[in-house]
């Protein structure tokens, strides 16, 4: 079973940026084949956690230790009741995006939104953009 202090499933590094090669996480995930040979490849990574709500981010950087890769999930939970009286956490809004920067300097981002309320509406899609994803 993955630690539940590493995002993605992988062991957390166990000295800042530089993990060990069975906690690498799967940064070509999600990367269509078509751009593979367009990216720069990340040789460390870095975890950002936020702890008042559920997100976290994780940076890839390129041997200059520039970023080059971005990925990060955010989730809104809010309290619901179908009675007024048993109150439960309810998935209401949910963003992720994964990005990789481009050799020409651009970044490939996909992004997907899901706003879980009545509707359940989800889009999802790539972008090239000018900078990483904030």
């Amino acid at each position: 079973m993955p630690s539940s202090h590493c995002p993605y499933g992988h062991r957390p590094p166990s000295s800042g940026l530089k993990p060990s090669r069975d906690c690498l996480p799967d940064w070509l995930s999600g990367l269509p084949a078509e751009w593979r040979d367009q990216v720069v490849v990340p040789v460390t990574f870095r975890v950002f956690r936020e702890y008042e709500v559920p997100a976290r981010r994780l940076i890839g950087y390129d041997e200059q230790g520039q970023p080059c890769y971005c990925v990060y999930d955010y989730r809104l939970i809010d309290l619901r009741s179908d009675d007024d009286e048993e109150f439960y956490q309810a998935l209401t809004y949910g963003e992720s995006v994964t990005a990789w920067r481009l050799n020409d300097a651009r970044w490939l981002v996909h992004r997907c939104v899901e706003a879980l309320g009545e509707e359940g509406d989800r889009n999802s899609g790539f972008s090239v953009e000018a900078r990483m994803p904030r």
